[in-house]
C-alpha cells in the first residue's frame, strides 16, 4: 500500500497544477462520476452483501467473519442472497477479515470429487483458486494473509496473500442430486478456518453474535446497492476501501476520481463537495447503474442468439465495466479454466425467451457441452433468480438421468408445462414470463475456452 500511495504522491508532483486544483465542471464531473460508479460497484455489492451473510442468524450461506457457513441442499426459489445461483454444487462460504493476522483455511480430501475454493478480494477479483484444478483433491491447509502482513509461517504451510483486508471464499462441492447430499454434507464438515495464533491448539465454540437490527435482511444485496442514494453510494464506497486498498495497476482511475474528491483512505461526503460536482455525480450514479445493467446489450450474440460472457470472468484487470457487470449478474462467478457459462437471453430467430412459448434444445451427439467435470442448464426468471415450478428443478444436465436419442444426440424441453411423462426426464421447467438461461460447463475443455465449441440454438417449438 505505501508503494502505492508513494506512486500516486509521485504523479501528483509530476504534475504542475495538481488537477483537484482546477474547478470541475458539471460535465466533467459527472464523466468521472460515470468511471467512478463502474469502479465502486463492486466494492460496495460486496460489502452490502458482507453485512447480510455475516449478519449472525441462522440462515444459508450466513455466519459471521471467519466462519464457514454451508448450503445443505442446493438453493431453491426462495434463495435471494446472490444472483444467478448455481444448482449444481453445495456452497461453502466464508467471508475473511485478515487484516490482523492470517487465518489457516483447511480444505478436505475429496477423494477426486471436483470441488473448487475460489478466494475472491473485495473488488470481486478471484486472486486464487484451490481445488481440483490447481492443488489436487487431498485437501490441506494453507495460510490466506492480508495485504500488509509479515510474519512466519510454520514450515511448509502455503501463503496466500489477499490483496484486501476482506473478502469472500465461496466454495463448490461437486453434488449429484439430492441423494448425494449426505456425502457432501461430510467432506464439507471438514473445512475449517482458524487464526494463526490459534491453528494446532483446542477450539472454543463461539458464542452466538448478535444481529445487527439495521441490516436489511429481507432486500437482495443487488437490489439495495441499486437503491442507494448518490451520497449513501459513494461514502459506502470511500469507507470500504480504507481497509481494502485498490490494486497497483489502478492508479489512472485513482488519479480521475481526485477531481471530484473521492481518495483512498479518506472518508467522502458528498454533500461538503463544490455544487457542480454533486450535481455531476448525483447524475452519475443513475446513468452509471443503467450503463452497467445494459451492458449485456452491448456484448455480442452469437450467431445462435447466446451471449458469451468471454474469458474476462472472475480476473478483469482494468476492464471495470466488466468487473462491474458481473458483479451484477452472477456475482462470485468463476474464471474460465473452472467454468464457463454461456447465457442464453434469446431464442435462435433472435427473440426474447419467454413462458408463453414452448423451446427445445438439441445437442448433435458430437457436440454435447464438452467438460471434463459436468455441465448443466440452468433457469432463471426476470430477476435472475429461480422460479418455483412443480418439479422443483432449475437445472438439468450430465448428471441427471437423460433419455437421448438413438442416434446419440439430446433433446432437453423447456416450457412451462410438462412436455409429457415420455419427455419430462428432460424437461427444464420455465416461468410463466421472461427468462434467461446459463448453460454451465465446469472444467471445460480446450474447444470451449477456444470458442471453437458453442452451444445450438434455441428452438421455438410451433
Amino acid at each position: 500500500m505505501k508503494s502505492l500511495l508513494a506512486l500516486m504522491a509521485m504523479a501528483t508532483i509530476l504534475l504542475p497544477g495538481a488537477a483537484r486544483a482546477a474547478p470541475v465542471s458539471e460535465e466533467e464531473a459527472y464523466a468521472v462520476g460515470l468511471e467512478a460508479y463502474a469502479y465502486a460497484y463492486p466494492m460496495v455489492l460486496m460489502e452490502v452483501t458482507r453485512r447480510v451473510a455475516t449478519n449472525a442468524r441462522e440462515g444459508r450461506l450466513r455466519a459471521p467473519m471467519n466462519q464457514f457457513s454451508h448450503m445443505r441442499r442446493y438453493p431453491d426459489a426462495t434463495f435471494r442472497d446472490v444472483v444467478r445461483p448455481n444448482a449444481d454444487t453445495l456452497y461453502s462460504s466464508l467471508w475473511y477479515d485478515v487484516g490482523n493476522e492470517p487465518l489457516v483455511l483447511t480444505l478436505p480430501d475429496t477423494a477426486g470429487r471436483y470441488h473448487v475454493v475460489p478466494i475472491m478480494d473485495m473488488w470481486t477479483e478471484v486472486f486464487a483458486t484451490l481445488g481440483t484444478r490447481t492443488t489436487g483433491n487431498d485437501g490441506g491447509t494453507v495460510a490466506l494473509v492480508g495485504p500488509r502482513w509479515q510474519g512466519t509461517l510454520p514450515q511448509g504451510m502455503r501463503m496466500v496473500r489477499s490483496p484486501t483486508d476482506m473478502g469472500w471464499i465461496i466454495g463448490r462441492i461437486q453434488t449429484n442430486g439430492a441423494d448425494d447430499y449426505d456425502h457432501v454434507h461430510m467432506l464439507q464438515a471438514r473445512y475449517a478456518a482458524t487464526p494463526l495464533s490459534a491453528s494446532g491448539k483446542p477450539q472454543a465454540v463461539a458464542a452466538p453474535a448478535k444481529a445487527d437490527p439495521s441490516v436489511d435482511m429481507t432486500t437482495p444485496p443487488v437490489e439495495q446497492v441499486a437503491a442507494l442514494a448518490p451520497d449513501a453510494f459513494f461514502a459506502l464506497f470511500a469507507e470500504t476501501m480504507k481497509r481494502n486498498p485498490p490494486h497497483a495497476t489502478d492508479i489512472a482511475i485513482l488519479l480521475r476520481m481526485e477531481k471530484v474528491g473521492l481518495e483512498a483512505e479518506r472518508s467522502f461526503d458528498l454533500g461538503k463537495a463544490e455544487p457542480a460536482v454533486q450535481r455531476g455525480l448525483a447524475r452519475a450514479v443513475a446513468d452509471g447503474y443503467r450503463r452497467i445493467v445494459e451492458r449485456r446489450r452491448s456484448v455480442p450474440l452469437s450467431r445462435d442468439g447466446w451471449v458469451a460472457l468471454g474469458n474476462a470472468l472472475g480476473v478483469y484487470g482494468n476492464d471495470y465495466l466488466q468487473r462491474a457487470f458481473i458483479g451484477y449478474a452472477g456475482l462470485g462467478a468463476l474464471p474460465p479454466e473452472e467454468a464457463i457459462y454461456p447465457m442464453a437471453p434469446v431464442d435462435g430467430d433472435g427473440k426474447p425467451l419467454n413462458g408463453a412459448a414452448r423451446y427445445v434444445l438439441h445437442f448433435d451427439k458430437e457436440r454435447i457441452p464438452p467438460a471434463d467435470a459436468f455441465w448443466s442448464l440452468t433457469m432463471y426468471g426476470a430477476d435472475q433468480f429461480f422460479a418455483a415450478n412443480p418439479l422443483n428443478r432449475f437445472a438439468i444436465g450430465d448428471r441427471d438421468k437423460l433419455n437421448f436419442n438413438a442416434d446419440g444426440s439430446l433433446d432437453l424441453y423447456i416450457q412451462t408445462d410438462s412436455p409429457g411423462a415420455d419427455k419430462e426426464a428432460n424437461w427444464l421447467p420455465a416461468p410463466a414470463g421472461p427468462f434467461t438461461m446459463n448453460l454451465r460447463l465446469y472444467l471445460p475443455r480446450r474447444e470451449a475456452l477456444e470458442g471453437r465449441w458453442t452451444p445450438p440454438p434455441v428452438k421455438r417449438v410451433p
